[in-house]
């Protein structure tokens, strides 16, 4: 019996030690990211993002794997790439903006897609409702409101501005509602929007050129692949011309942008990482709310302001949140 007992004993022991040496194998999840611009140009964003989600547990190599996917710019190479991760059987794909959105759309209905940053996603269809946005889609927008706001804050600061140039990409749904935002905020304060295409590159020059014929006296430039990759351009023109400029996206601001108005990007790339974090955990992406930011910057570059001979009346830089000296 003592040896029956002993026996028992041992061998519930060994199991016990075992047992408690075993390490659990951890799930690697992958992770699609799908980007029209450039790795360098989206390198901070990203890295935010990727921050987001050390915060949360996820290590890149031990629990998870990305996927990373650039078109350098040129949108037409999104549909092949979302095609591929399709085929990697990634967990989910993170994109931002219109033409990332819609390729991973047109790709997969089934595989979840966080978005980052986009201006809209109920106008364009991408989702039912900020709500309950249905369908494998969910994430952050910015909201189609900061297009009247921009404007707003272009006529407060320069109150004589009469035609305002707003380049635009028509194949961008997103910038079409931009379009339609600015107009009807126009309407309000006796201002023309001169709307000017820009598919690709090539059409700036002429955009410019129809920009002084027309005598545009102001700029608004917006988000959008192409706009965003030729922003430097932008930025160069409305100086070189003097004329007063109102921008979406801190990228014109370090190219030299005269203002900007709008929410931290980066912070919304932190923030997609949460959504991708409850997906995993088992959420459907059609029951997450779409998030907008509560919080937004405008930015004026009195450095710019001063070398173009442009004043801007205390009452706006009194509601400034940041000023470049």
């Amino acid at each position: 019996m003592r040896r029956i007992g002993l026996a028992v004993v041992l061998t519930l022991s060994l199991a016990v030690t075992l047992a408690g040496g075993a390490q659990p194998v951890e799930k690697v999840y992958r992770i699609g990211c799908l980007m029209s611009p450039s790795s360098s140009s989206e390198r901070a964003r990203v890295e935010a993002f990727r921050q987001g989600l050390r915060d949360l547990g996820y290590a890149e190599g031990r629990n998870i794997v990305i996927e990373y996917r650039y078109a350098d710019g040129k949108q037409e190479r999104l549909p092949a790439m979302a095609d591929e991760l399709v085929r990697l059987k990634v967990d989910l794909i993170l994109t931002a903006g219109d033409f990332g959105i819609r390729a991973a759309k047109e790709a997969t209905t089934t595989t979840p897609i966080v978005v980052a940053i986009a201006g809209d996603l109920v106008g364009p269809g991408y989702a039912a409702s900020l709500a309950r946005p249905g369908g494998n889609i969910t994430g952050l927008t910015s909201g189609p409101t900061l297009f009247q706001k921009r404007l707003e804050l272009l006529k407060a600061a320069f109150p004589r501005i009469a035609r305002v140039a707003l380049f635009w990409n028509p194949g961008n749904a997103i910038n079409v509602t931009a379009l339609k935002e600015t107009e009807t905020a126009a309407q309000a304060l006796d201002v023309r929007v001169l709307a000017l295409e820009v598919r690709r590159g090539q059409d700036l020059e002429g955009a410019f050129q129809a920009a002084l014929r027309d005598r545009a006296d102001a700029v608004i430039g917006i988000g959008d692949t192409v706009l965003l990759f030729h922003r430097a351009r932008i930025v160069d023109f409305a100086a070189k011309n003097r004329l007063p400029a109102m921008y979406s996206l801190q990228e014109y601001m370090d190219d030299g942008g005269l203002m900007m108005y709008g929410p931290n990007v980066a912070d919304m790339y932190r923030r997609a990482a949460t959504f991708v974090d409850k997906i995993l955990k088992g959420a459907r992406p059609g029951d997450l709310p779409i998030e907008q930011p509560t919080r937004f910057s405008f930015i004026i570059n009195m450095k710019t302001a001063k070398a173009l001979s442009l004043k801007i009346p205390p009452s706006v830089l009194g509601r400034a949140d940041q000023i470049i000296e």
